[in-house]
């Protein structure tokens, strides 16, 4: 006899405390179902259920039974319902949130993309560099750079984030280029104002021990975007991630220093609630945007 009616058929008759209950949830006959926990307990060599003419009653077997026979219907439940969403075209409507910089330079692009592969999918995009809230203000996936600070969310790996101390070729020509990180002390800096700790720069030294500088400068911005602009135009030294900087450096606009002592532990990553499995439309813009970005961001590649 199939065991899987046996366990639902037991739990049928537990939730409605009735085999005329059970039987009509289950669209079977009220003698199928009786045959089903009969048939059950035979197999367990355990009583389930105190059966009398008035009601229908767990013993103790039964009540430990019953707590693991529903994880095992609701987890075959689950399955099915994660192959079939594995089926299904994503479809409907997607929030996105992103920082600024990358979301302008690198996302938006690539939606246009995305959603010529899947044309049921509406993208409500967000770009804002604060912290948000995804499940307070209803965002299906999220574009991150750095640790996943939430425990309630799922972060997957899109790419490597590289970051670059650099300033343009006229500004260390006339200046001079910094040999270690305490050289940047007698150098103007552009210091990022989202950064709570706005005038330290933290570099690592051969050794691998952390190597923090104190820089100043008269210029100081909240956007990656505005800081790359000010080195091009010789107002000093930038701290930035090379997806804002890329094509500058690929292109001799601006020069990369102290590459040997700017720590590269950071990622882009794709953060998304913790769900026990994905809606085909997030799961669908995840993958294309781990092929679009990563492991070897296009932004890095040498031409």
């Amino acid at each position: 006899m199939d065991r899987f009616a046996e366990v639902e058929a037991f739990v049928r008759v537990a939730e409605t405390e009735s085999f005329s209950g059970a039987a009509r949830r289950m669209g079977a006959s009220k003698s199928a179902v009786s045959r089903l926990v009969s048939a059950l307990e035979s197999r367990l060599g355990a009583r389930l259920l105190h059966r009398t003419t008035r009601a229908l009653t767990l013993t103790e077997a039964g009540k430990g039974y019953l707590e693991r026979a529903r994880r095992i219907l609701a987890d075959i439940e689950e399955a099915d319902q994660c192959v079939g969403e594995l089926q299904a075209a994503p479809r409907g409507r997607l929030r996105v949130n992103a920082p600024m910089s990358f979301g302008f330079l690198h996302l938006a692009p690539a939606i246009p993309d995305f959603m010529a592969l899947y044309p049921e999918v509406e993208i409500d995009l967000s770009m804002n560099d604060r912290f948000v809230d995804l499940i307070d203000e209803g965002f299906d996936v999220a574009v991150r750079i750095g640790a996943l600070m939430s425990s309630s969310l799922i972060a997957r790996k899109l790419a490597p984030v590289r970051r670059v101390v650099c300033a343009s070729p006229a500004y260390l020509a006339a200046r001079g280029t910094p040999q270690t990180p305490d050289a940047l002390k007698s150098h103007d800096c552009l210091p990022n104002s989202n950064i709570a700790l706005l005038h330290e720069w933290r570099f690592i030294s051969p050794e691998g021990k952390p190597w923090p500088v104190e820089v100043k400068g008269r210029l100081s911005a909240n956007n990656g975007d505005a800081l790359r602009i000010a080195a091009l135009k010789g107002l000093g030294l930038a701290f930035l991630p090379s997806f804002i900087v890329g094509a500058d450096l690929q292109s001799g606009s601006l020069a990369s220093v102290l590459e040997d002592y700017v720590p590269q532990d950071m990622t882009l990553n794709a953060v998304y609630p913790h769900a026990r499995h994905l809606s085909p439309k997030v799961r669908a813009f995840v993958d294309f945007l781990a092929r679009r970005f990563g492991p070897r961001p296009y932004w890095d590649l040498v031409e």
